[in-house]
């Protein structure tokens, strides 16, 4: 029987070519890939500490209903050994209803460019076990990852973010990215009340 790093290698060089890194998660360029081929691939971004194939890995078994533990699993061992290339749109946890976000998220439009971001924020509810979290939903001139700091710094901040803002998901808006204005403040109540519509705590969207 083969030793284990010689089945590892095996795994390795067995994984189909990786993607194009640019292509958003929204696009899922894995979906038709089989488990096995996931497994190869994301095997292979550990040994290349390839943080963009293995991210796409993890987020395709996510977006299938993968079980909250394996992907808790396979984000620890993707951000310890490749976190310089990990992208900011997979998500630092495992969070159950992100599938349901991406699927609202798509479906909200913008029909002009401009300087304005919707954006949304995790947040932190852990002390109710069997709804863990929550998002909020907002809109700015400044890109998510600043205006994140901006709550957390007290800067016009909304209450919500400001005591249990986790993380920006990136991932589902990103097709929300420089759009007008108006725009988007019309998608941020969309989307609000849409996510809130499916389930989710949702704060912000107005």
């Amino acid at each position: 029987m083969p030793s284990r790093p010689a089945r590892l290698r095996r795994t390795v060089a067995a994984a189909p070519a990786p993607p194009d890194a640019r292509l958003p998660p929204a696009a899922r360029p894995l979906r038709q890939w089989p488990e096995a081929a996931l497994t190869a691939g994301f095997e292979r971004a550990l040994a290349q500490q390839d943080g963009a194939l293995g991210a796409h890995c993890v987020h395709e078994r996510w977006m299938r209903g993968a079980p909250g533990l394996h992907v808790e699993a396979a984000l620890a061992r993707l951000w310890a050994r490749a976190a310089p290339s990990v992208p900011e749109w997979l998500p630092m946890r495992h969070v159950p209803w992100l599938p349901a976000v991406y699927r609202v998220a798509a479906a909200c439009r913008a029909a002009a460019s401009g300087r304005s971001h919707v954006y949304l924020v995790l947040l932190d509810y852990r002390e109710r076990p069997a709804d863990p979290y929550g998002v909020y939903v907002g809109m700015s001139r400044y890109p998510a990852a600043q205006r994140f700091d901006q709550h957390k710094a007290g800067l016009r901040a909304a209450g919500s973010v400001l005591k249990r803002g986790l993380e920006v998901l990136t991932g589902p808006v990103q097709h929300l990215q420089f759009i007008r204005r108006t725009e988007a403040a019309r998608i941020e109540a969309q989307l609000a009340a849409a996510l809130d519509a499916a389930g989710l705590t949702v704060k912000g969207g107005h």
